[in-house]
């Protein structure tokens, strides 16, 4: 026992001196596939049926929730990483220990710091800032900024700096090797390289949550081949690798999958809330109707809109809308930060959507909670599920042609 501990500690230090020891073909074919697969995925999903496309890139569905898990997972492997190369090396390991706060904190915004899932009321600062009147913060900061950061990751550290580290054979990888930087290996450069194409092009709707679910995997790859790059020679990794990667984003997607699952079937009914909402959706459909002309079809929406209310009316100066009887139910008990920002019983916002065809004429406009299951049930045309909502206007159009 004693002599396999020394052996293993040489490994160590001898893997240790050099971060950027390729990984072998078959872990590179790994873990590209996996990755190119989610696109595939998405894409083949799009075009087949895109109302059940539309559905699995909801908030709180399972390719949200894989995406948290993905990196979580792979926080806990660059921890486990920085754990294993102190022992081995002495010191601190600061960028392993980096990786894993940042995919802890990703993950953590993924899911909104689980405000759905207990539904606590955000701080008034994000209810203000944030268009999505969540608690995180990637959403505070500016959309250019927020998308070319993440550009920066996926095509700078993913693609872009491993490459150079090839190319210049010895002198960029020295040196990051003296400053203790970690990089995802080149071969796995073309699944991040695909990702960043998605993110650049936006090639369909919501596209965004599909990248982020190929970036959690490609960091449960990388960060697979950090962990172990400590503990293993090269080629032990190379082959332990085609059974970990695959095994491992299994793990991720149906533990995704699982979670969708009990946050749907989570009801957290509370009769008094559904009353509430209800009171609070016809005083809000009542403030709507009384800024409208129906018979001139004039409404304070337009077609295409679908928005949190706060949303609309800060975008489109609607102030009109916080005089009315909506407004009054602080008087009947209604607190005043849910008055200000629209937001349901549940801590959640309240939506409007204007919704319209025009080959058709066909109209229709709602406005909607996401009820006690707190994640969106309705369709594009209709409300839904235990979504709590009521029509301001329903314009079927020219018969037989919806």
């Amino acid at each position: 026992m004693a002599g396999d501990t020394v052996v293993r500690d040489t490994v160590a230090r001898d893997n240790m001196k050099d971060r950027y020891q390729p990984v072998g073909l078959w872990a590179a074919i790994a873990a590209n596939a996996l990755v190119i697969g989610v696109f595939v995925y998405a894409w083949l999903l799009e075009d087949y049926d895109f109302d059940l496309y539309r559905a699995a890139v909801q908030e709180d569905e399972y390719l949200e929730w894989g995406t948290f898990w993905g990196f979580m997972a792979a926080g806990g492997l660059f921890a486990l990483a920085a754990v294993r190369e102190r022992r081995a090396r002495g010191g601190v390991p600061w960028f392993e220990a980096g990786l894993a706060v940042f995919c802890f904190l990703f993950a953590m915004e993924e899911i909104s710091w689980a405000q759905r899932i207990f539904a606590y009321r955000p701080p008034t600062y994000f209810l203000e800032n944030n268009f999505q009147q969540e608690p995180n913060f990637h959403n505070v900061i500016s959309t250019d900024l927020r998308k070319l950061t993440l550009k920066a990751i996926i095509g700078g550290y993913g693609v872009v700096l491993p490459l150079l580290v090839v190319i210049s054979k010895s002198s960029i990888k020295d040196q990051l090797n003296r400053l203790g930087i970690v990089l995802p290996p080149a071969a796995f450069a073309p699944g991040f390289a695909l990702a960043y194409y998605a993110y650049a092009s936006y090639p369909w709707q919501y596209a965004g949550e599909v990248v982020e679910l190929m970036l959690a995997l490609a960091f449960v790859c990388f960060a697979l081949v950090v962990a172990h790059r400590v503990a293993d020679v090269p080629s032990a990794l190379d082959r332990r690798a085609v059974l970990r990667m695959p095994l491992a984003c299994l793990i991720v997607m149906a533990l995704g999958l699982g979670t969708a699952l009990a946050v749907r079937n989570q009801q957290s009914v509370w009769p008094e809330n559904i009353a509430l909402a209800q009171a609070e959706i016809a005083a809000l459909k009542h403030d709507f109707l009384a800024r409208s002309d129906v018979d001139r079809e004039r409404f304070p929406t337009k077609c295409g809109i679908h928005k949190r209310i706060y949303s609309f009316v800060e975008k489109y100066k609607r102030d009109d809308l916080r005089d009315g009887q909506f407004g009054t139910l602080q008087g009947q008990g209604m607190a005043e930060e849910r008055a200000e920002f629209f937001i349901d019983p549940w801590n959640a916002p309240y939506w409007v959507r204007d919704r319209c065809r025009k080959s058709s004429g066909k109209r229709v406009i709602f406005i909607y909670s996401f009820g006690p299951n707190r994640r969106r049930d309705s369709s594009r045309w209709e409300v839904l599920g235990d979504d709590i909502g009521d029509y301001i206007h329903m314009d079927p159009g020219k018969k037989g042609k919806g």
